[in-house]
């Protein structure tokens, strides 16, 4: 089965494929996206990296949580589920009258 990772403190010119080489060597890399601002298309600074197996997961974040690339000290864990926000109609917050 395979396992999601999240990859945080990457440096903003990691892109796509820069993020997939980064976990080649620990197996086989199902799919890697570095999270754009969907205005500016500039990174986030973080993506997610789904990796074939636990196994391959695991060494990974064993090899590469707090490895400096780029001068980032990257974050490496595994994914935790995204979680549905309630919508209160419209956002924005404060008060209408």
């Amino acid at each position: 089965m395979s396992a999601k990772l999240y990859v945080g403190s990457l440096a903003y010119s990691v892109d796509d494929a820069k993020l997939k080489a980064m976990f080649d060597e620990f197996g086989t890399v199902v799919s890697a996206k570095v999270i754009v601002d969907r205005d500016s298309n500039q990174s986030k600074g973080f993506g997610f990296v789904e990796l074939s197996s636990e196994d391959e997961a695991q060494a990974a974040i064993k090899e590469l949580n707090g490895k400096d690339i780029d001068g980032r000290a990257l974050v490496v864990n595994i994914a935790k589920p995204q979680v549905d926000r309630p919508s209160y109609g419209g956002g924005g917050g404060g008060r209408r009258y």
